[in-house]
C-alpha cells in the first residue's frame, strides 16, 4: 500500500492546488429547489431531509472532483441525524472515492485502549465478517485527538503502518477558544508545541519517498504565528488547515504553515464553498437555483488565491 502522504502530495501535485473542500451539510442552508424536491421545507420525514443531505453533499463532490484531491466530510453534520445520517455518511465517503477523491473523515476520535481500537479499525481498517474482511468507513485518513496521550493515538498509527492510512492530529485549532488550552504554558512553552514534538515522534516512521510523514497535524489559517512555530517543530508533516474563507482566514496567513519548498499543506474551505449560494458575489450571479455554479465559482476564485502564496511542486 502506499504511503497515504506520498498519494495525497502525488493528487495535490497532479490539481496543482492545495484547496480541499469541506462537506458540512446542513440542511437549513441548503438551496430551496434541493429542500422543495425532497418536501424538507414542508415538515417532510427524516428519511427525507437526509436524502436532501446526502444528494447535496454528493452533488458537490460531482463539482469539485476535476479540481481538487481531497474532500473532508465532517460526520457530525451526518451523525445528528441517527443511523439514517451514518448511513448516508457512508454514501458519501463511498461516492467521493469512486469519484477518485482523497477522503479525510473529520472525525475527530480520541479514547484510550479498546475503545480507540475500535474507533481506528472502524474508521481506518478491516473487520471480518462472514470469513472475509470488509472495511467499513472507507476514510483514506481521519483527524484525531491527542488529548488521551499515546495510547488514544497507536491503535490509528498501526493502521497508518499497515495499511497504507493518515491521520491528521489536532495541535492548533482555528476555533478563538482553542487557546484556553492549547497556548497554556507547560515547561517552558505552550501545550500546541509539545503536541506537535508527539506528532513528530508518532510519525517518524510513516515518512514516504516525497519526505512527508502519514502523520500530520491540524493547524488553524488563524493562528499565523503559532503556525510558523508548529512548522518549525514539524518539517516532515503534512498540515491539514482549516479556518480560511468563512472563518476569517486569508492566503496571506497561510505563508507560515507552508515548507520553504513550497509544500506540505491541504488548505480546506468548507461553507465558503459548498453553501457559496448564500453570499456575495455569488448570491447575486447564480441565487439558489444556479447553486452548482455557484459552487464551482466560489472553488476556482479559491484556487486562484491560494495560487499566489503555494506552489505545490508544480
Amino acid at each position: 500500500m502506499k504511503n497515504f502522504a506520498d498519494r495525497l502530495n502525488s493528487e495535490i501535485e497532479a490539481r496543482g492546488t492545495a484547496a480541499i473542500v469541506g462537506i458540512d451539510p446542513r440542511f437549513e442552508l441548503l438551496p430551496m429547489p434541493l429542500r422543495r424536491k425532497f418536501d424538507g421545507a414542508r415538515g417532510g420525514s427524516l428519511r427525507g431531509l437526509v436524502s436532501a443531505i446526502r444528494t447535496f453533499s454528493q452533488e458537490i463532490i460531482d463539482i469539485v472532483a476535476p479540481h481538487v484531491a481531497a474532500v473532508k466530510p465532517q460526520i457530525a453534520f451526518f451523525e445528528m441525524y441517527g443511523w439514517i445520517g451514518l448511513q448516508a455518511y457512508a454514501e458519501v465517503v463511498r461516492y467521493a472515492r469512486k469519484a477518485g477523491l482523497i477522503v479525510i473523515g473529520d472525525v475527530k476520535r480520541g479514547d484510550i485502549g479498546s475503545t480507540a481500537l475500535a474507533y481506528a479499525t472502524g474508521h481506518l481498517g478491516e473487520i471480518p465478517v462472514a470469513g472475509h474482511l470488509a472495511e467499513m468507513w472507507m476514510e483514506d485518513a481521519v483527524t484525531v485527538n491527542p488529548y488521551l496521550g499515546s495510547d488514544s493515538i497507536e491503535p490509528f498509527l498501526v493502521q497508518v503502518r499497515e495499511r497504507g492510512k493518515g491521520i491528521f492530529v489536532l495541535v492548533r485549532t482555528s476555533n478563538p477558544s482553542g487557546a484556553e488550552i492549547q497556548d497554556l504554558e507547560a515547561v517552558g512553552k505552550p501545550i500546541y508545541l509539545h503536541v506537535a514534538e508527539l506528532v513528530r515522534r508518532w510519525g517518524a516512521d510513516s515518512i514516504g519517498e516525497q519526505g512527508f510523514s502519514s502523520v500530520g497535524a491540524v493547524v488553524g489559517a488563524t493562528c499565523p504565528e503559532e503556525a510558523r512555530r508548529i512548522r518549525a517543530a514539524l518539517p516532515e508533516a503534512m498540515f491539514l488547515v482549516p479556518g480560511y474563507g468563512a472563518q476569517g482566514a486569508t492566503a496571506e496567513d497561510l505563508r507560515g504553515a507552508i515548507r520553504d519548498d513550497g509544500r506540505g499543506v491541504v488548505v480546506n474551505s468548507s461553507r465558503g464553498i459548498i453553501f457559496a449560494h448564500r453570499r456575495k458575489p455569488y448570491m447575486d450571479e447564480f441565487g439558489e437555483t444556479r447553486w452548482q455554479e455557484a459552487v464551482e465559482a466560489a472553488l476556482k476564485d479559491m484556487i486562484l488565491d491560494l495560487s499566489t502564496i503555494y506552489s505545490g511542486g508544480v
